[in-house]
């Protein structure tokens, strides 16, 4: 059974976020996470060189090897970065953003830049809501 965002997405119309089953929402969840986010900020860096795992995961504090290997190998399935192995022993493994990864890199750039431009206000609201949370609790 397809729904009505699988039918269309392919199209190019747009499909239905709301509907778990989209291609848009799915792509979405796939792209819209810390590492994937990381990785392609590194890898944009980088351009238009290669870069080798064990480097990828020092220049991405905090991610383990298998979560980086996660998020490599799903973003080389979507297309967005390439893969490269050197036959030595053992194996190098080199990455590099595709065409199709530098454009992903332009909008979360533009998604790093609102952060920034708003982490304040959003500490702020943080602030505010934890101090009223905290006044509600009985005393």
């Amino acid at each position: 059974m397809t729904t009505r965002g699988a039918r269309t997405a392919g199209r190019g119309i747009r499909g239905d976020l709301f509907d778990p089953l989209c291609p848009t929402r799915q792509l979405l969840d796939r792209i819209g996470t810390k590492w994937t986010s990381m990785a392609v900020k590194t890898l944009a860096d980088a351009a238009p060189d290669e870069v080798r795992f064990a480097e990828l995961g020092r220049r991405m504090p905090g991610v383990s090897p298998k979560m980086l290997s996660v998020t490599l190998r799903s973003l080389t399935r979507d297309g967005l970065v390439s893969r490269r192995v050197e036959p030595t022993v053992p194996p190098q493994v080199f990455y590099r953003l595709t065409g199709l990864g530098l454009s992903l890199e332009a909008a979360l750039s533009g998604l790093r830049t609102w952060a920034e431009e708003h982490m304040a206000e959003i500490d702020r609201a943080n602030e505010a809501a934890d101090q009223e949370a905290g006044d509600a609790e009985p005393g």
